[in-house]
């Protein structure tokens, strides 16, 4: 290789290092020219923080980065869009943090209102009118009967009655001719007596139709009817209520001590509770309630009506029961349920629901009604019971905030709305 030859290669080098720092100039220059804004620039913000006197304001593009990070939490919705989401806004306000009790349950039947039907006279079993689950009314006919003994009290009712007024016309008599002095007294003393003996007659036949369920209009219209069989005798139900039992059918014979018909009372149940005996002296009759059995029925509402006076040696708790209303008839004897007394409250001063609270970068908040929408607010919490929770700081009474449980508020910083949790 000769002179000239090494001496082009050594220029041709030195251009390629020439090049190449003016490429790299040419990137640094790209890359800091595409750079937004708001990107950080560690140097130049030193620079200007160390030129910056002690106690002087913020420049005004450090102003304009704040007022936009505010803007992006805010949620921005109008009042039709609230109403759309189904958005409930509430008033924060004082209330009372409640301590409560929780106790499993049974429904049972409320036994004073609950009565087992028996044929009062043996019978053979003619209608039969009402299945079992059907509702009857006060009054109504459940069973008619062919009784034989029943006849045989209706007849000696009725003979006694005429017996009676047979016996009173021959004392009337008796008694006006003695009075003339026309008969003598011995006939008016006889009379006098089978009057007696006749009432007496009749006063026992009418206590025994009414021991088998019969009042007086039944009796007073017993011989005006003379149509009617005398063997006929109707099963009617004492007060309404709905038959949880049967065990009759027609072409049976009855004995007059055979439950024909349970007949129940639902509108009214009883929840009964084993207390611990720890727990006893927080319960006190009268006192509320509430009773649910899970979230397909709706709780209710019932008051506690008895409290057991013994432990029970078996369990060792006591027994207390509680009257539920029941007119729609889905507390259902048999059902397992839970009881919540409330056994104390606490006053305090700003009270919300848990699911007005969400969790926005690690901090419970509450999101406030603004007038453009709603804005996320970090809050203290103070003490809490199942649903509602204490507001020690960050909230103030007065203020309006978002408290729905099915949705969510959630601050998109990037767009300012509102997503719907499913």
């Amino acid at each position: 290789m000769n002179g000239k030859t090494i001496l082009l290669l050594i220029l041709v080098a030195l251009a390629g290092l020439g090049l190449g720092a003016v490429g790299v100039r040419h990137i640094e220059t790209f890359f800091a020219s595409t750079q937004t804004p708001s990107a950080p620039r560690h140097q130049d913000d030193q620079q200007q923080a160390e030129a910056r006197p002690t106690g002087d304001q913020p420049t005004s593009r450090a102003k304009h980065d704040e007022h936009r990070h505010a803007d992006e939490k805010h949620v921005r919705l109008n009042a039709e869009k609230i109403k759309q989401l189904g958005i409930e806004v509430a008033v924060a306000q004082a209330g009372r943090l409640q301590e409560r009790l929780t106790v499993p349950g049974t429904v049972t039947l409320n036994t004073d209102r609950r009565v087992h039907i028996v044929s009062r006279v043996p019978g053979v079993v003619r209608e039969v009118r009402r299945a079992l689950g059907e509702v009857v009314r006060e009054g109504e006919i459940l069973a008619v009967i062919d009784s034989r003994e029943f006849a045989d009290a209706k007849t000696a009712y009725l003979a006694a009655r005429e017996r009676v007024a047979l016996v009173e016309a021959t004392f009337a008599r008796e008694k006006s001719l003695w009075e003339k002095q026309i008969s003598s007294e011995q006939d008016y003393l006889t009379a006098r007596q089978a009057l007696a003996e006749a009432q007496i007659e009749l006063r026992g036949a009418t206590h025994k139709l009414q021991a088998l369920g019969f009042a007086e209009p039944f009796l007073q219209q017993l011989s005006s009817r003379p149509e009617t069989p005398l063997t006929r005798y109707e099963m009617v139900a004492p007060f309404a209520g709905t038959v949880i039992e049967k065990h009759i059918a027609i072409g049976s014979f009855l004995k007059d001590d055979t439950d024909a018909f349970v007949i129940a009372d639902l509108s009214t149940v009883r929840v009964h509770l084993n207390l611990a005996p720890t727990d006893v002296p927080l319960v006190r009759q009268g006192q509320r309630a509430v009773i649910s059995a899970g979230a397909r029925l709706p709780e209710a509402t019932g008051t506690v009506s008895y409290i057991g006076p013994l432990v029970s040696e078996e369990t060792r708790t006591v027994l207390t029961r509680i009257m539920l209303p029941n007119p729609d008839g889905r507390w259902r004897p048999g059902l397992f349920v839970t009881a919540s007394l409330v056994v104390a409250e606490t006053p305090i001063q700003v009270l919300i629901p848990k699911a007005a609270l969400q969790t926005l970068e690690g901090q419970p908040s509450v999101f406030v009604q603004t007038d453009e929408g709603f804005e996320p607010r970090p809050v203290t919490l103070g003490r809490a019971d199942e649903t509602h929770v204490e507001i020690t700081a960050g909230l103030t009474a007065g203020e309006r905030y978002a408290a729905t449980e099915t949705f969510i508020l959630k601050a998109d910083l990037g767009k300012g709305t509102a997503s719907h949790q499913d």
